[in-house]
C-alpha cells in the first residue's frame, strides 16, 4: 500500500479534473473526477472563460476526488496541477475578476502583433523571440496587453494583477501570489536568461511588474489552505501545494520524453512536438519557441492550431460514416494519391510559419474527389506540418536523437491507427504508443515526487510501451514530394511569406 496519496489538478480547455496518484506516479484510476468547461468563443474567434466558472469546476472536482475510497486511506501529502496555457485575468482591488481569462486561442489580437511587428522592426521582433523564445504572436500576452491598450484601456487602469487560472485558483485556495516559471514562460512576457519579467516588453506595454505574480520554482511551498477550505477538505488540511506548470511541459515528463533525444509528438484537439533540453540554449531555431519546465530544463518545440479539431469538423460538415469505416478506408488508401493538396489551418496558424493570417485551403479537388479523399489530405496536411517543425527540431537534437523513435499521445492520433502509421511514414521514424493513461496528469505527479525529494530524476520511473509503428520508407519518399508541394502552396496563398527557415 502507498504511504501517501498525491492530488493532481488538470485544468483544460475541455474539462476540469482532479486525479489521484500513489507515491510512485501510479494513478488510482477510480478516483478521476471530470467537470466539463465551457468556453465562450467572442464575435472574432478569440476564446474565453469566466475564471469564477473554472475555479468552481476545481472545488467540484475536488469534492469528488476526495470522497474517493482510496483518499480515506492515505493522507494526501501534496497538491500539483498542470493548465492549459497561455491564459490570463485581470483582478480589480478586492481581487475579484475584472476581465474575461484570455487563453492563447486570440485571432482578434492580430491587428495588434502587426503594429508591434511595425513598431519593433524585424530586429527587434528577433530579439523579442530570442530573449522571451516565444514568437511575437497573437497566442502570447504581448498581444493581448496591447490589444488592451488600444481598446479597453480601463481594464488596464483598474487591474491591480494579472493572474493566470492556475495562479488564479492557488490564490482562492491558499492565498499565495505566485507563478512557476514552467506558466510563466509561456506567457511571452518571461526574460529566458534572467527569470525574471521581461523589462523590455513591461516598458512597452506600461505594465508595472507589482501587477504579475512573484516567480518561483514549481516546488512546494510553505503555504496551507485557508480555513474556509481547510474545513471542507480535512485530507488537505496538511498538504503541500506546488504551483502549477504548463500542460506541454507535464506531458513530455509523463511520457518519458525527458532527454534532449527524445522527442515527444501530441495531436488531441490540437498538436505538438516537444523536446526536454537544458535551459541555456544559446539560440531558438526561427519557427520554434523555448519554454521552461523547470529553471534547468527547457521544452523546445512547436505546437499547431490543427489536429482533432479539423477531422471532427470534416466528419460532422461532409457527413462521414462511422470511425470505423473511416479507419478501414483510410487504412486501405494509398499514400498521398487522392490529388488534393490540404493548408490545414482551421483556426490559423502557429508554428512554423506563425502566421495570423493563415487560413484553411483545399486545392486540386475534382468530380471525382470523395469526402474520403479531402478527410486523407486532411490528415497527410496535419503530419506535413509536424515533419516542417521536426526538420527545425533536428540541428538541436544530439545525434542519437536524429533516428529515434519519437514518443506518441494525444487522444485523436492513438484513437486513429491509420494515422498514427500516416504520421510514422511522413516523418520516417517509428513512433512509440505508450500504455500510461492521463499522461499530462502523470507527469505532474512525477514532477512532484521529483521536487519532494521521492524520486531521485524524471525517468525514474518510465513508462510501459503498448505498441511501436515502423514507417513504410517508400511512403515516406512520397510524402516528402507532397511537403515540398504544400509548402510552395503556402508561399503561393499568404504574399509569398516563406515557411520558417528548415521547411
Amino acid at each position: 500500500m502507498a504511504d501517501f496519496m498525491l492530488l493532481v489538478l488538470d485544468i483544460g480547455t475541455s474539462s476540469t479534473r482532479a486525479l489521484v496518484f500513489d507515491d510512485s506516479a501510479q494513478l488510482l484510476t477510480d478516483s478521476i473526477a471530470q467537470i466539463p468547461n465551457a468556453p465562450h468563443i467572442t464575435p472574432v474567434g478569440d476564446v474565453i472563460f469566466d475564471a469564477d466558472t473554472l475555479f468552481a469546476a476545481v472545488v467540484e472536482a475536488i469534492d469528488r476526488a476526495l470522497a474517493t475510497p482510496a483518499v480515506q486511506r492515505q493522507p494526501v501529502l501534496a497538491v500539483a496541477a498542470c493548465t492549459f496555457v497561455t491564459n490570463v485575468v485581470g483582478l480589480d482591488a478586492q481581487e475579484r475578476p475584472l476581465t474575461p481569462l484570455f487563453t492563447y486561442a486570440s485571432p482578434g489580437c492580430t491587428e495588434a502583433v502587426a503594429e508591434l511587428r511595425a513598431a519593433l522592426g524585424a530586429s527587434g521582433v528577433h530579439a523579442a523571440h530570442e530573449r522571451t523564445g516565444c514568437p511575437l504572436h497573437t497566442s502570447y500576452l504581448p498581444a493581448r496587453f496591447h490589444w488592451m491598450a488600444r481598446h479597453r484601456p480601463d481594464w488596464l487602469s483598474r487591474a491591480q494583477r494579472w493572474l493566470s487560472i492556475g495562479d488564479y485558483v492557488l490564490r482562492r485556495l491558499t492565498g499565495e501570489v505566485c507563478t512557476g516559471y514552467s506558466v510563466a514562460s509561456w506567457t511571452g512576457l518571461l526574460n529566458r536568461r534572467t527569470l525574471q519579467w521581461d523589462e523590455e516588453w513591461l516598458e512597452r506595454l506600461q505594465l508595472a511588474v507589482g501587477r504579475l505574480p512573484a516567480l518561483v520554482e514549481a516546488a512546494p511551498l510553505s503555504v496551507r489552505l485557508q480555513p474556509e477550505w481547510a474545513r471542507r477538505w480535512p485530507a488537505l488540511r496538511e498538504a503541500v501545494w506546488i504551483p502549477a506548470v504548463g500542460d506541454g511541459a507535464a506531458a513530455n515528463v509523463g511520457s518519458g520524453a525527458v532527454a534532449p533525444h527524445q522527442v515527444a509528438l501530441t495531436i488531441g484537439t490540437t498538436g505538438a512536438m516537444r523536446v526536454v533540453v537544458p535551459a541555456d540554449q544559446p539560440v531558438i531555431p526561427n519557427g520554434l519557441w523555448l519554454y521552461r519546465v523547470t529553471a534547468q530544463e527547457a521544452l523546445l518545440g512547436g505546437a499547431t492550431t490543427e489536429g482533432g479539431n479539423l477531422l471532427a469538423w470534416l466528419r460532422k460538415t461532409l457527413r462521414l460514416p462511422s470511425l470505423s469505416e473511416i479507419e478501414a478506408a483510410m487504412a486501405a488508401a494509398p499514400p498521398a494519391a487522392h490529388g488534393v493538396h490540404c493548408l490545414p489551418f482551421i483556426a490559423g496558424e502557429r508554428a512554423p510559419g506563425w502566421n495570423e493570417a493563415a487560413r484553411a485551403a483545399l486545392i486540386g479537388f475534382t468530380q471525382s474527389t470523395t469526402p474520403l479523399d479531402l478527410y486523407r489530405a486532411a490528415m497527410e496536411a496535419i503530419a506535413y506540418r509536424f515533419a516542417l517543425i521536426y526538420r527545425l527540431l533536428q540541428p538541436s537534437l544530439p545525434e542519437e536523437g536524429r533516428n529515434s523513435a519519437i514518443v506518441a499521445s494525444g487522444g485523436a492520433l492513438t484513437a486513429s491507427p491509420s494515422w498514427q502509421q500516416i504520421v510514422a511514414d511522413v516523418l520516417g521514424r517509428p513512433l512509440t504508443l505508450l500504455k500510461e493513461a492521463e499522461l499530462s496528469a502523470r507527469g505532474v505527479a512525477i514532477l512532484a515526487l521529483r521536487s519532494l525529494g521521492v524520486l531521485p530524476a524524471w525517468d525514474s520511473l518510465p513508462p510501459s510501451v503498448a505498441a511501436t509503428i515502423e514507417p513504410n520508407l517508400d511512403h515516406h519518399l512520397r510524402h516528402q514530394a507532397m511537403i515540398q508541394e504544400q509548402s510552395a502552396l503556402y508561399m503561393r496563398l499568404f504574399d509569398g511569406r516563406p515557411v520558417a527557415s528548415g521547411g
